[in-house]
């Protein structure tokens, strides 16, 4: 199983990336586990300044943006 964090405070990027995630994960049958991380000690430990931040399988692989869906999905299925 994958897993997948999204790092923010709940701001709207967080949120629309969290959805966007979620949905991706759901419409592409892809075993994963979805956690929203809102702790900012957290965040500091994976070098996260700028939210949103998308971590999958403890890579960093976003932040301060939302990918697009096929870079996610990408991200996704490369583990």
């Amino acid at each position: 199983m994958i897993t997948v964090k999204i790092l923010g405070t709940g701001c709207k990027k967080c949120q629309t990336l969290e959805a966007k995630v979620r949905e991706l994960v759901a419409v592409n049958n892809i075993d994963a586990a979805v956690e929203k991380v809102t702790d900012i000690q957290e965040m500091v430990r994976y070098g996260i300044m700028m939210t949103p931040g998308l971590i999958v399988n403890e890579k960093v692989k976003s932040f301060g943006t939302i990918p697009k869906d096929d870079q996610i999905i990408n991200w996704l299925k490369e583990n």
